[in-house]
């Protein structure tokens, strides 16, 4: 294997964030739209008065006590403020760079940069890496598609300048099938996730690392199905899935928890590792902390202090013992730390 060629301040980087396996064992709390809305619902719900110092609170909370126990920390700077500062010094920072959601009224799901923002100022602000999420489908007509790949081959650019990496989140979607929770849509995904992932794997993108769904609705699994549901998938063709994305990916991958519960997280990290799928670390979310939601709203900020220390700290050490297990270091596709040369180079603003 040709060696790899990653600059300095890109390596650097990559390594602050994973932890000392090299693997990339991280929090999620980037969630704004959503953000919002759950906690308005669960402040209703126990009849307290909603309010933003709420989402900026609990932030802060989640970001000081979990990230004792994680690689790094992925964080919006709008309602995250007080998080970027709460987290654990040994904690790498992943900044998100694009803006929430996508204009419903358009088709398309274009995704837009924050106006006030760029990688310098990312940079500036304790950044190890920027985030940014994309909605796509290969599917979708070329003019469409183009406009994306023309967007990340931008961000690209200037993340080379910058020497950050960069993680892109793909979030796939079929505006043919729009219930993502559906069989017709669970029929879908694994062609949606493995082809998106393909083609973001080409060098013009200079992508980091991939912020991957898991490709298939764990619901419709074989021995794993919920609801009455009727399984789409046999296990035997989900491994094949999971090991068919080696060989189509040739930069480190991660998985998303896409706001599914703690315990199908785990059913699908674990099962992806048996397979023989090679990735190299997590974004948890919602299955880490979401459940802290109404026990804040409820109870308040010591209480949600205690939960984070006792039900939060399990979740996130139950996904590292997996992570310990079967998770792959972020530098393995590339042959290893031998097989890297890292170089140094002037910086944009230097």
């Amino acid at each position: 294997m040709a060696k790899k060629r990653i600059s300095r301040g890109k390596f650097d980087k990559l390594q602050q964030l994973s932890n000392d396996k090299g693997v990339i064992a991280a929090l999620a709390i980037d969630q704004r739209g959503s953000m919002k809305r759950i906690m308005k619902a669960a402040a209703e719900k126990y009849g307290k008065e909603y309010s933003l110092d709420m989402v900026y609170e609990f932030k802060e909370l989640v970001s000081q006590e979990l990230t004792k126990f994680t690689s790094a920390i992925l964080i919006d700077e709008e309602l995250g403020f007080k998080g970027m500062k709460s987290k654990s010094d040994k904690s790498g920072l992943i900044l998100s760079y694009e803006k929430t959601g996508y204009d419903a009224d358009s088709v398309g799901r274009f995704p837009e940069l924050l106006p006030n923002e760029s990688l310098q100022r990312i940079i500036g602000k304790g950044a190890d890496a920027a985030k940014v999420l994309v909605y796509y489908n290969p599917n979708d007509k070329k003019e469409i598609n183009d406009v994306k790949h023309a967007f990340l081959e931008r961000l690209g650019d200037e993340a080379l300048a910058a020497d950050i990496p960069t993680f892109v989140e793909i979030v796939t979607y079929d505006d043919n099938v729009p219930d993502a929770k559906s069989p017709e849509f669970a029929k879908e995904k694994p062609q949606l996730v493995l082809d998106s992932m393909k083609e973001f794997s080409k060098d013009k993108y200079h992508i980091d690392v991939i912020k991957a769904e898991i490709p298939v609705n764990w619901d419709f699994v074989e021995g794993y199905t919920k609801n009455g549901n009727k399984a789409v998938y046999s296990q035997d063709e989900v491994a094949k899935i999971f090991k068919d994305m080696n060989s189509l990916v040739d930069r480190p991958f991660i998985y998303l928890s896409a706001g599914v519960p703690a315990e199908t997280f785990r059913a699908e990290l674990t099962f992806a590792g048996k397979s023989g799928n090679n990735y190299s670390g997590i974004l948890g979310g919602r299955a880490t902390w979401l459940d802290g939601v109404e026990v804040y709203a409820k109870d308040g900020k010591q209480a949600l202090i205690d939960w984070l220390n006792g039900q939060g700290k399990e979740n996130v050490e139950e996904l590292n013992d997996i992570l310990n297990k079967y998770a792959t270091p972020w530098y393995e596709v590339y042959g290893g730390l031998d097989n890297i040369e890292v170089f140094d180079r002037d910086v944009m603003g230097d």
